[in-house]
């Protein structure tokens, strides 16, 4: 059975057999059980690399122990609200803080979690850099180049014309600056389904 332990674009929890690219955690949400049972322990929410120094737990969701969470890529981790771990990607981390303009870990995560917290962005669809995800017909969608790619748990399923209008945009506005900077972490930034010729083409007008 999956466990309730992967992320989605929005922030959300959700059980999915599909294996995601990015590590992280933000605190203990779940119960002696394995059931989730809070959103978020703390502000302190990051993503890490799969395998570090040969580190493995197991089971996962051990009790009293932070929960283990998976992210489709990167750009799905910046979309939730994550920002690289300070011990697994130090260099990443180092990077993060020039372009945001903190000064430390806890400068970084109060201003990220107000903005995940606060109302959202409206951006032109044709301002926002690859790897930013907005809102549309309830949806998570990435951009990616001229094109926007829906979000699914196993990769980008559908694609559609970027367009000239404007979006919610779901990627907190801190995170949407790193990844107009050129953002090149150690873990992917997007799932290879967003390469050209994954997924279908749709309407999202219709």
């Amino acid at each position: 059975m999956a466990l309730p332990n992967r992320v989605t674009p929005l922030g959300e929890l959700i059980a999915d057999p599909a294996r995601g690219l990015v590590y992280g955690n933000r605190g203990c949400l779940h119960d002696e059980s394995g059931r989730i049972r809070r959103h978020h322990n703390g502000r302190r929410w990051i993503a890490c690399r799969l395998r570090f120094r040969g580190w493995h737990r197991s089971p996962l969701l051990q009790p009293g122990r932070f929960t283990e969470l998976f992210f489709l890529d990167e750009a799905t981790a910046f979309a939730a609200g994550h920002r690289p771990c300070a011990l697994c990607r130090r260099e990443d981390y180092n990077r993060f803080l020039e372009l945001v303009g903190a000064r430390g870990a806890d400068e970084i995560d109060e201003r990220l979690h107000a903005e995940r917290l606060g109302p959202r962005d409206h951006a032109p669809l044709d301002w926002l850099p690859d790897g930013a995800f907005v809102l549309r017909q309830g949806e998570p969608w990435m951009v990616h180049g001229t094109e926007l790619l829906r979000w699914t748990p196993a990769g980008y399923a559908d694609r559609a014309p970027v367009g000239t209008g404007r979006a919610e945009v779901i990627t907190p506005p801190s995170l949407v600056a790193v990844l107009r900077a050129g953002w090149d972490g150690a873990v992917p930034l997007l799932h290879p389904t967003s390469q050209p010729g994954a997924g279908l083409a749709v309407d999202l007008e219709a």
